[in-house]
């Protein structure tokens, strides 16, 4: 009964999943019994672990169900460029994909040297080395080759997502697909020679991932199973459940299997009517198996410090990192400006050119100029042997740093534009529409805003505060999303705007920077400064952009024709007739890219210097904003 629950406990320290629990489920108010539950992998899932709900999302089963003598299986090999051939092996949860896909199954395949330009290599890894682990079979590394989701992300990369783990410790009656197995000593390299499981063999025969997948199976095996420390959560959740377990009618199992179960085989009851091993006496097993397994003892390098030459280095400055490492032959640092971003892994050198000390000293640097407001990054050290990360989870958790800007002083941020009632004018990274605020800084200077406030409550000025490492550029028009959803990603104010209308205040928390007294707004109607940093008026929307000062909204609707998506280079946008109209590109959090102003029936527009991900495209005429979408850069 805990072993989903339990699974998805260890494996949400390692990698994004589903959050889970229990649920007593009752028809028509009759009990059915206690049952596990797991998180959908649905669009709120996708937004909130991957800051982005639009992109080509795959459930990797078969069509018609996975079993013995299944026509296909979701198992990444390349079956040809006719994206048809997949159809029954993968299931389609987005509106488009299949290019997509089939591409990423090609260079897996056929391409292994760009794997990186097309998949989260350290999500898998840690996917792959958690199902061997945990003898999780009913998964990518067991016979039938499923259960998992591939989300292509922000970053035009495909993330894995683990799911469906009530089968896992073992209790898959499947195997490997490879013949008999003990769970016990299921060797960490299982299926590494395998003619149907690509993703294994593939990342295995590469030296350095097969060194990354034994130092995150070394993480999981040392943290969780030799501490012991799962069988605290597996006891507090026998506990929780014990009641429930007690008073299930239809339950596949006797209340005494439950009770004995943690270190007892369990023979019959569920399907197949197949033995399980009890989850301690399994792993108890497992350690001793590792422990005694010679590529698992390989010695590893040792990862004595990792350290910046600051610990508040200012915007724009270069900054020198360095890791003090022992028995290692390479050092590399994974590093990214922006959270939502995939890391990139550059090589340190001990070679006494690199702010690092003297060479050959076993200290290595490498330097970094932090045009961000906050880093995340991680240390990776390897010899021919073993490999090592700093921290020991990373890429799932890294080390952070922020720079030091200045604090806006009053006057140099305003408040802008504002939305009381947003319907279809702005849509956040989780595609909702909610109450908007524009910041502008019309300055020539970078600021910081960690330190300020907005609140729509003059005596909480500091109702809502900008988060560490918040920041505003030159010219640039910020968006805080007042919906009091915190836990979404970029800036979410924990209130809303009144409808009827308050007044919204910017301040340190005890000086009013700025403040608005907006009125009653009609539904997709903004309250703005004309012209920028100017006098605030009703005017039509200008999200995350200059203000037009036009009153009131059109009514014409634009039939826009746009192609080809995804692109990755030219955009063409077309129209039936031929009229004035300006485009604006932004980010997904609403931050301005470009605008284009034309007077024809259609616009090129060239994409290609821009970052692959996805972007959105508002149209508009005179003014006011006709039509957005949601188009995708390779």
């Amino acid at each position: 009964m805990i072993r989903e629950v339990l699974s998805y406990a260890v494996l949400e320290q390692y990698m994004d999943c589903p959050k889970a629990n229990f649920a007593n489920v009752y028809v028509n108010g009759t009990l059915r019994g206690l049952y596990s539950n797991a998180e959908s992998i649905n669009k709120k899932f996708l937004s909130d672990k991957y800051f982005s709900q639009d992109g080509s999302n795959f459930k990797c089963n078969p069509m018609g169900g996975a079993g013995p003598g299944v026509g296909i299986s979701p198992d990444l090999k390349w079956i040809s460029s006719d994206t048809t051939a997949y159809y029954n092996g993968y299931e389609l949860n987005s509106t488009y994909g299949w290019t997509e896909l089939v591409n990423m199954i090609n260079v897996l395949n056929n391409n292994f040297a760009q794997i990186e330009t097309v998949l989260d290599v350290d999500r898998v890894m840690w996917m792959l080395a958690f199902n061997n682990v945990l003898v999780n079979l009913d998964s990518y590394s067991g016979a039938f080759r499923q259960n998992y989701y591939l989300y292509n992300d922000l970053n035009d990369r495909w993330v894995p997502t683990v799911w469906d783990l009530n089968m896992s410790f073992a209790g898959f009656p499947g195997g490997t697909g490879g013949g008999p197995y003990t769970p016990t000593s299921l060797d960490p390299f299982s299926n590494s020679t395998s003619l149907n499981h690509p993703l294994i063999v593939k990342f295995l025969a590469n030296p350095m991932y097969k060194r990354m997948y034994m130092a995150h199976l070394r993480t999981i095996v040392k943290e969780i199973f030799e501490s012991g420390s799962y069988l605290t959560t597996a006891n507090a959740l026998r506990l929780t459940i014990n009641g429930a377990v007690q008073a299930d009618p239809y339950k596949f199992y006797t209340y005494t299997q439950f009770q004995n179960s943690l270190t007892t085989a369990v023979t019959g009851g569920g399907p197949g009517g197949s033995s399980i091993p009890g989850i301690q006496a399994l792993m108890d097993g497992r350690v001793t198996f590792f422990n005694s397994n010679s590529d698992y003892n390989l010695s590893a390098p040792t990862i004595v410090s990792v350290n910046s030459n600051t610990p508040s280095p200012a915007y724009g400055s270069i900054v020198t990192f360095t890791a003090n490492c022992s028995n290692e032959t390479s050092v590399f640092m994974g590093y990214r400006f922006e959270h939502a971003l995939k890391f990139n892994r550059v090589q340190m050198f001990d070679d006494g050119m690199h702010q690092d000390g003297a060479a050959g000293d076993h200290v290595y640097g490498v330097q970094l100029t932090l045009n961000c407001y906050e880093l995340e990054y991680y240390v990776y050290a390897e010899n021919s042997l073993a490999g090592m990360f700093s921290p020991q989870r990373a890429e799932h958790e890294f080390y952070s740093l922020f720079t030091l800007l200045p604090l806006a002083p009053n006057g140099s941020v305003i408040l802008n534009e504002l939305m009381s009632s947003n319907d279809n004018t702005a849509f956040d990274a989780n595609d909702e529409s909610n109450d908007w605020i524009e910041l502008f800084n019309p300055t020539a200077n970078v600021y910081g805003l960690t330190g300020l406030y907005l609140s729509d409550d003059i005596n909480n000025l500091s109702k809502w505060a900008f988060p560490q490492g918040s920041g505003i550029q030159p010219n640039e028009y910020l968006i805080v999303w007042a919906d009091q959803d915190s836990l979404q990603y970029g800036l979410h104010a924990n209130f809303k705007l009144g409808s009827s209308g308050e007044t919204l205040m910017l301040s340190d928390g005890i000086n009013i920077y700025d403040q608005v007294s907006f009125p009653a707004l009609n539904v997709d109607e903004s309250f703005a400064r004309c012209p920028d940093a100017g006098t605030f008026t009703y005017t039509t929307p200008t999200f995350s952009a200059a203000n037009n000062c036009y009153v009131g909204l059109t009514t014409e609707t634009l039939d826009v024709a746009i192609y080809p998506v995804p692109t990755s280079d030219w955009i063409t946008l077309r129209w039936a007739n031929a009229a004035y109209r300006k485009i604006m590109l932004t980010d997904m959090h609403g931050r301005r890219l470009g605008i284009w102003e034309f007077n024809d029936s259609s616009v090129k527009i060239d994409l290609s210097a821009f970052t692959p991900g996805y972007y959105s495209i508002l149209v508009d005429y005179d003014g006011a904003i006709q039509q957005r979408t949601i188009v995708k850069v390779d």
